[in-house]
């Protein structure tokens, strides 16, 4: 499967990345190559094995809950992409 620079700049824009054009170049190339590399698995006959969630047997590991300071609240508002001194902006969805 060929992944065009169009659809990187697009993937890129989501994730809201900036990057140039040569790293969508370099970017499309990769992903491209390694979902040929995925699609061999295709060929693989797989008929006989028996489906399972783990290729290893995993128990769960549970430890207490600690309580731990919260994180500032101008780390935590740091990345939004819109918001106040205090909160979070978000569109309004609610007429």
């Amino acid at each position: 499967m060929k992944i065009t620079e169009e659809l990187v700049e697009h993937v890129a824009k989501l994730a809201r990345l900036a990057i140039t054009e040569q790293e969508k170049a370099i970017f499309s190339e990769q992903l491209s190559s390694i979902l040929t590399y995925v699609e061999q698995l295709n060929e693989l006959d797989t008929l006989k094995v028996e489906p399972t969630s783990h290729v290893i047997s995993i128990q769960n590991v549970f430890r207490e809950d600690q309580a731990k300071d919260c994180l500032p609240r101008d780390k935590a508002l740091a990345g939004a992409p819109e918001g106040t001194e205090e909160f979070f902006r978000v569109p309004r969805i609610i007429e």
